[in-house]
């Protein structure tokens, strides 16, 4: 039993280290590419830290990373949080607006 549970955090400590790399293919990642480089180098793209960086300097970033910053993220359907669901209004009306 002890070695199943050994086992179990493995695959779980590989597939939670696969998620970064995940997050770097978005449309913002994509779009920022030499943005990132530039004005947010060694910045994690965990925690929001590199969407934060690129918005805090927006005005220095490219036109086509500026595009993928206004249309993506929470509130534009794509992102963290349940912006994209109208915070929860896009559940059949529980809650939210109709």
């Amino acid at each position: 039993m002890k070695a199943f549970k050994m086992a179990m955090v493995a695959a779980f400590a590989a597939a939670a280290a696969s998620v970064p790399a995940l997050a770097q293919k978005g449309p913002v990642a994509q779009a920022c590419k030499d943005d990132i480089a530039a004005h947010c180098a060694g910045k994690s793209h965990q925690n929001r830290e590199v969407r934060n960086c690129l918005e805090a300097n927006k005005d220095k970033v490219s036109a086509a990373c500026k595009t993928a910053l206004d249309n993506t993220g929470p509130g534009k359907g794509m992102g963290r949080g349940m912006g994209g669901m109208g915070g929860m209004g896009g559940m059949g009306g529980m809650g939210g607006q109709q």
